[in-house]
């Protein structure tokens, strides 16, 4: 599974997908979200693994133990590299998900990673604090899923680059910290609220970052991808 930024691939057709992607003579990792997946279903994380990329499938499963693993294992089978539940699901509801990832992974493959989502990056504290009504911290709400991740047996978690520290020290540098919200600097934050540049991502523990309207709307597409690539590189240094 490639280390480089993840495009995520927000547009409503398989057509529009590929269209964008054939500007680009490199194999990528891409995000599939819930809008692509729901238009055009399997085929196209099978298309864009005949393409040579890495695929994240972005579902976000989060439903009770039995069906999420009945799904997963059914997922298991069109072939991507990454998927996802929420964590808020539950340590059953996770090992549900490991389970049948497991057993329909077909023989002689690799299971897909699968990581837990931990707070969205759209949600602030204020709107967890009221809504949900969790009083802790953003922070803490955010550390206690991904230990609870872990524990379930989880590989990672999505979580806001301001957390990636914390989950780092507190679940270890293998364990992917996947984090959406990635700007350039002076980029729009859209609906983010927990944003940051990828030298910061990199430098304070994400594993991968996911990018999408900073790339896909883009009037240069390939030239901004290769200036986060090149940011997020130096990140390591």
């Amino acid at each position: 599974m490639k280390n480089s930024p993840i495009i995520a691939l927000d547009f409503p057709s398989e057509e529009e997908t590929i269209g964008f992607l054939n500007v680009f003579n490199e194999s990528l990792f891409v995000k599939v979200g819930m809008e692509l997946y729901l238009q055009e279903g399997p085929s196209i994380v099978y298309k864009l693994k005949e393409l040579g990329h890495d695929v994240f499938l972005d579902l976000k499963l989060h439903d009770i133990p039995n069906t999420v693993g009945s799904a997963m294992r059914g997922l298991a089978r069109i072939g991507a590299d990454m998927v996802n539940v929420h964590a808020a699901g539950g340590e059953a509801m996770m090992q549900a998900a490991i389970e049948g990832l497991e057993a329909g992974t077909l023989a002689g493959q690799k299971r897909p990673k699968i990581i837990a989502v931990t707070q969205l990056t759209s949600t602030s504290e204020e709107q967890m604090k009221t809504e949900q009504l969790i009083e802790r911290t953003l922070k803490e709400s955010v550390l206690n899923y991904a230990e609870l991740a872990k524990t379930a047996g989880m590989d990672g978690v999505v979580c806001s680059v301001q957390e990636a520290a914390v989950i780092r020290e507190s679940c270890g540098d293998a364990f992917l910290k996947v984090t959406p919200g990635i700007r350039l600097d002076g980029g729009k934050n859209h609906d983010q609220q927990r944003v940051a540049t990828p030298a910061v991502a990199r430098k304070s523990g994400s594993t991968h970052i996911v990018v999408g309207r900073a790339i896909t709307n883009s009037a240069d597409p390939v030239a901004t991808y290769f200036d986060i690539k090149n940011w997020w590189e130096a990140g390591f240094e």
